[in-house]
């Protein structure tokens, strides 16, 4: 009789102002700047082998801003940079709809690439991290079950449903040591 395998709870990031500076539909690698910390955040995930998870909406494809093949450039080019920092990135899910189109419940603030990420890696989604850097990164990973949702706060309004927010990566980094001592405590 096999023993059922525990669930691991991941580290969900959205890309456009958690990963790299948002400076509005980044479809290029020349206007892809990191951020630094995200690469010592995500070390320390990958050193407790916790899934790290992308889910970015990418409206630009469905707006006729860029196309499929620029994002999957410019995406193979983040995840091979990411491999120079000794990172492992699990997965990138995507979203190429406009939000002026038909419902999509995968656009955030939909939680359907966060619900397809946990199918498919057997996420416990309640011990999960959600950083994001808009309402609709919180509103995703709430309605996902994801207690633990950092907003960066460049455009915070009041209510949002982040559980911590932090002004900037500096800030984050120092919280997020917060979150791998609870982490190490259920794995």
């Amino acid at each position: 009789m096999t023993t059922p395998t525990k669930k691991k709870p991941a580290l969900f990031l959205d890309r456009d102002g958690v990963i790299n500076r948002d400076v509005g539909f980044v479809h290029k690698i020349e206007d892809f700047e990191f951020f630094r910390e995200i690469f010592e955040i995500c070390r320390d995930f990958n050193c407790l082998e916790i899934p790290i998870v992308v889910v970015t909406n990418q409206s630009g494809i469905g707006r006729g801003m860029f196309t499929l093949d620029d994002f999957m450039s410019l995406n193979n080019w983040m995840l091979s940079e990411f491999q120079k920092q000794k990172v492992s990135i699990t997965k990138v899910y995507f979203c190429p709809s406009s939000p002026n189109l038909q419902f999509d419940s995968r656009r955030k603030p939909e939680p359907g690439m966060i619900l397809e990420a946990a199918q498919e890696f057997d996420i416990d989604l309640k011990n999960s991290i959600m950083i994001g850097d808009k309402e609709s990164d919180m509103i995703a990973a709430t309605v996902a079950g994801i207690e633990s949702r950092i907003i960066i706060e460049d455009c915070v309004r009041d209510g949002s449903t982040a559980t911590s927010s932090v002004k900037n990566h500096g800030e984050l980094l120092e919280v997020m040591q917060e979150y791998l001592f609870k982490i190490k405590s259920i794995i």
